[in-house]
């Protein structure tokens, strides 16, 4: 197994931008994976572990109307951070607009929507366990055809690769992976295949 150091001084494996495409539209055209569809979006939207995502009751996500919030305060996280102020995300309009069908689409299947039930449930009525996800997150992979399939935590990686990419700015990501060390933040800025991919393509030939 790699030690700490050898894993921060290379990129991290990651869903190429045509793969998570491919994910969030395999899970969007399946009835039966419109929950899964709202999972893969929120771990891209705000980086979280799958324990911290399956931890999320319906109070941390939706206020009393049933309108998703803007910040999320998290309670169960990696304990990494000795500020647990720090362990907040935001969600973004794009996330929230899904969320809010997630709650009219849970109250329609007569999940509870009591502040301290989860927001995300097993064919039982169960919280979701992280079994079930990585079984499902397979199974997605295989239909959305992708050949080189990775863990959930891939898309982690994918969304703070995503904001490296688009802002180049190590802090806020730093931030935004709720990381204590800016060390942990680096291996993001590393080139990934996909960034030597896309710089190849307009070179002279």
């Amino acid at each position: 197994m790699a030690s700490y150091a050898e894993r921060i001084t290379k990129a991290p494996r990651t869903f190429t931008d045509r793969e998570q495409k491919l994910l969030l539209q395999v899970t969007g055209e399946h009835r039966s994976g419109f929950r899964d569809h709202v999972i893969i979006a929120t771990a891209l939207a705000t980086g979280l572990r799958a324990h911290e995502l399956l931890a999320l009751d319906v109070g941390d996500v939706f206020d009393a109307a049933g309108r998703s919030r803007r910040r999320v305060q998290l309670r169960v996280f990696k304990r990494s951070h000795d500020d647990p102020a720090a362990q907040e995300v935001i969600l973004p309009d794009g996330l929230r607009a899904k969320l809010d069908k997630l709650h009219r689409w849970k109250r329609a299947e007569g999940q509870s929507l009591a502040a301290d039930a989860p927001v995300f449930v097993s064919r039982n009525g169960n919280r979701l366990s992280g079994r079930q996800l990585r079984e499902r997150f397979a199974l997605w992979q295989d239909r959305a055809g992708i050949e080189r399939p990775l863990s959930f935590h891939g898309l982690r990686h994918s969304s703070c690769t995503n904001l490296y990419r688009a802002t180049k700015d190590l802090r806020l990501v730093q931030r935004f992976a709720r990381h204590a060390s800016i060390t942990s933040t680096m291996r993001y800025a590393h080139p990934a295949d996909e960034d030597l991919v896309r710089a190849v393509q307009d070179l002279p030939c």
